[in-house]
């Protein structure tokens, strides 16, 4: 699905914050030894900072929410869109549809490269309060809630939509290491996958747009 940039538009700059944000810490991460024992450190302290049952009840919804609704939400915009006839709509829908499913690809293929066990299996006082069975790097559900948060921000560049997406995106982050099944930096590279995708995507789409279609518009609010 093809898409155009309005003359006036740029790209949201959360979408690039996120992005920035999420590169450097990963780095950090990466190249540090001493980061790297962090990583372990802030996983346990998370993960064992509230053993109450409505804590864990409200994290495990948190991320077992986390693809239904990154799914359902441009689902329902695209559904919207063909009964309303509205075709900005139906485009903007099929982008974050498509930025979702090249975040899942790219995932897919790193968790089965990097080959990184869960934090449970390493670490054994580490509390596995949910299902963890494929690779941990990286996480998978942030990356889902990332791709279709930043995607959203691009799509629709206001506060009432960006706040709430960002907030849902970085709850089910954290949620994942609340429930003892990603280390920090699988979460910071989850949310780089899925930011780093739609900005991708967008671009992608902006340049075949001019290259193919130069007289289509859509209108981006």
């Amino acid at each position: 699905m093809l898409l155009k940039k309005s003359s006036t538009y740029k790209v949201n700059p959360v979408a690039r914050l996120m992005i920035s944000s999420a590169f450097f810490l990963l780095l950090v991460f990466s190249n540090s030894v001493s980061a790297q024992h962090a990583d372990i450190r802030i996983l346990d302290k998370i993960n064992n900072s509230d053993v109450s049952s409505g804590t864990y009840r409200g994290f495990k919804f948190i991320t077992d929410a986390a693809a239904p609704i990154s799914v359902a939400l441009p689902v329902g915009l695209l559904t919207a869109g063909f009964i309303e006839g509205n075709r900005d709509m139906r485009l903007k829908a099929a982008y974050m549809l498509e930025s979702i499913m090249i975040s899942e690809g790219i995932t897919y293929v790193l968790k089965y490269t990097v080959n990184r066990p869960r934090p449970f299996v390493t670490f054994p006082y580490i509390i596995q309060k949910s299902a963890g069975e494929s690779p941990s790097f990286p996480s998978g559900h942030t990356s889902f809630a990332f791709g279709m948060a930043t995607s959203l921000s691009i799509a629709y560049p206001k506060w009432y939509v960006i706040a709430p997406s960002a907030l849902f995106a970085s709850a089910v982050g954290y949620s994942r290491m609340y429930l003892g099944v990603h280390y920090p930096s699988d979460v910071l590279a989850g949310a780089l996958v899925g930011s780093g995708s739609a900005f991708l995507t967008y671009r992608v789409n902006k340049w075949l747009h001019q290259s193919k279609h130069k007289s289509l518009s859509v209108s981006w609010n």
